[in-house]
């Protein structure tokens, strides 16, 4: 019994953990794609301010062109948020499965032992009439 219920706590804690690791990076996720909001802003207002917003031209701003690449770096790095976060889910989902299987089958023995006592107590309690019976 008591291997049962280490089992339970076990899983338990790994669901716990897998939804930390979800929360995590949908917090990251977030902020990255703030971050990602903000340099975009940052370059728009850059291509205002120079009046130019084709990055072939000769005076384009340097400045506008390394938030650019910075952008684009924090975009790639959302990308691969992304992909962790759908594995994470998985991962999220196949342990809360495995707890739940071990879960049913600790409720399955349970409901057999209450059953097993109840019909021991129906036993004596049957016996109990039959000697109260018996003694008219």
């Amino acid at each position: 019994m008591r291997n049962r219920e280490s089992l339970i706590r076990l899983h338990k804690f790994q669901v716990d953990e897998k939804r930390r690791q979800v929360a995590e990076l949908e917090i990251m996720l977030t902020e990255f794609h703030s971050r990602e909001r903000e340099l975009d802003r940052h370059v728009k207002a850059e291509q205002e301010r120079a009046g130019i917003s084709d990055v072939a031209h000769f005076a384009y701003p340097m400045f506008a062109k390394s938030v650019m690449r910075r952008r684009e770096n924090i975009l790639q790095s959302i990308e691969g948020l992304e992909r962790q976060l759908e594995d994470a889910k998985e991962e999220l989902a196949a342990a809360f499965r495995e707890l739940k299987k071990y879960e049913l089958m600790e409720d399955g023995r349970k409901r057999k032992v209450r059953k097993e006592v109840m019909r021991v107590e129906q036993m004596q309690i049957d016996e109990v009439a039959l000697n109260i019976h018996r003694r008219r």
